[in-house]
């Protein structure tokens, strides 16, 4: 399978790397992948495209946009399989994915529609001896750097704004999961994006990542994943002193206060840690919870996180699937190992399930009582795995939620509008979710305080990190 996509046309790489699928440690595919010279390539037809793709009206680029959407949607269920066979999520989360890649797409659609009228705009200045207008034009040449937890998505909070403000994009997916976004480079070339506006290079980090960030061609780098190869990226970038978008990692934390609901509590805290087995930067894997509730608390989690059906991604009756590859399910059940060791009290879980011999699957796991200096408390463990904290008061519960590196998130379960509305506006997070799922949509910021993003996806925001700004001053 050709994991190059240059200039409208598929090319074959140097390099084939396997696809495995993580449940059944299945081979899925062989695909061909791209180096350096690749990555030269991609950016030759980018830069070419630009000038004609940077002068095309916003009603022009909304409707390619428009038609990506629709070829996404008449797509839906052989992309959930695509997913959930790459990736190890259950297929009804993937059917969440795809979701919110339509609409992702949907509404840049109408943002890029309302562009024209609005591209150049007046300024007031205190003197009728000048006259000042404002535009926004599209940055240039973007490399967009995207994960393997949530193929396509990331893909789409990014190129969609991206293609929105008229930028030429190369786009460098995970090596882990590259079969969804193979699949969406055939909607976008079936939707009639011009040859050259967005090119795609498969391939590993070192291969095609680093150079993508070092070309000076390349007016924007936007990367989602760990912090150390975020640090990695940034280093590139300032050689070239292009800009930068980072989203990141996180350690958030679920505070359920004095007079929450407990059924709900139980259901976001599993929502928060067991999604996508935990593999999320917005996972809320610290839960602190309101000591005269969290006795009753601690048995009702441990009864649901017993319960989860954890099995293959495409059971009726899945909750939740395989962590990504034996790298990945290595690393989790060393964390927990380590926590153990630090004197953590395991409540459930930290263990392959029963009956699957195969596949990277680990139970829902939930400790207590771990030490505020371990690193299953500090670190992003990105697996399914709860640590629980009592607290005494609000102050102690808002402390301990923003003593961290991160501030990507936080969730607040509590009866009390007041009270929850005073706690989210004290946590240090991008996004804050009260008595509710992780819900996101198109409309709202992605992004945190901290070590966990510089700035922000999603939204007006998401599409200016693509804009350049120019004021033009005349003399009257």
């Amino acid at each position: 399978m050709n994991g190059v996509y240059i200039n409208g046309e598929w090319r074959e790489g140097n390099q084939v790397l396997e696809v495995v699928n993580p449940a059944t440690e299945a081979l899925l595919a062989h695909v061909s992948v791209g180096d350096a010279a690749a990555v030269t390539l991609a950016v030759d037809a980018a830069s070419a495209a630009f000038a004609d793709w940077s002068k095309s009206t916003g009603r022009e680029r909304a409707a390619l946009l428009r038609k990506i959407a629709e070829g996404v949607g008449a797509q839906r269920e052989q992309l959930m399989h695509l997913q959930s066979s790459n990736n190890g999520k259950p297929l009804f989360e993937a059917g969440i994915d795809v979701d919110d890649v339509i609409a992702t797409f949907d509404y840049y659609a109408a943002v890029a529609e309302g562009m024209d009228a609005g591209q150049d705009r007046p300024v007031e200045l205190p003197t009728t001896d000048f006259s000042a207008r404002l535009r926004r034009e599209p940055c240039g040449v973007v490399g967009l750097i995207v994960p393997w937890n949530f193929p396509m998505v990331t893909t789409a909070w990014k190129l969609a704004p991206a293609l929105a403000a008229g930028c030429c994009v190369v786009l460098k997916p995970s090596e882990v999961t590259p079969l969804a976004e193979l699949q969406l480079a055939r909607i976008i070339a079936d939707a009639g994006v011009p040859a050259g506006v967005f090119n795609l290079v498969c391939g590993t980090g070192l291969a095609v990542g680093a150079p993508l960030a070092a070309d000076p061609r390349v007016a924007k780098i936007s990367f989602t994943g760990s912090n150390t190869v975020g640090v990695q990226v940034m280093q590139r970038a300032a050689e070239t002193i292009k800009g930068v978008s980072l989203e990141l990692g996180g350690k958030s934390s679920l505070l359920v206060l004095a007079d929450a609901d407990l059924d709900l509590a139980v259901e976001l805290a599993c929502g928060g840690g067991f999604f996508n087995a935990g593999q999320m930067c917005s996972a809320t894997s610290r839960v602190l919870v309101a000591d005269h509730l969290a006795d009753e608390f601690l048995r009702r989690l441990q009864m649901r996180a017993e319960g989860i059906r954890v099995a293959d991604p495409f059971s009726d009756d899945v909750e939740m699937g395989a962590l990504i590859n034996r790298a990945q399910y290595q690393r989790v059940l060393g964390h927990i190992q380590r926590g153990i060791a630090d004197g953590a009290r395991l409540l459930c879980g930290g263990e392959r399930p029963a009956g699957l011999e195969k596949g990277f699957f680990i139970r829902p796991t939930v400790f207590t009582e771990v030490p505020l200096d371990s690193a299953l408390w500090n670190e992003e463990i990105f697996g399914p795995v709860l640590c629980v904290r009592r607290f005494a008061t609000e102050d102690e519960a808002i402390a301990l939620a923003n003593d961290s590196d991160f501030g990507l998130v936080a969730s607040v379960v509590s009866g009390d509008a007041d009270a929850a509305g005073r706690v989210a506006n004290a946590l240090q997070a991008g996004l804050v979710w009260i008595n509710a799922p992780q819900v996101i949509f198109p409309q709202t910021a992605w992004g945190g305080y901290k070590q966990s993003s510089i700035g922000r996806e999603l939204g007006p925001w998401g599409l200016a990190a693509f804009q350049e700004v120019k004021h033009v001053i005349r003399a009257n």
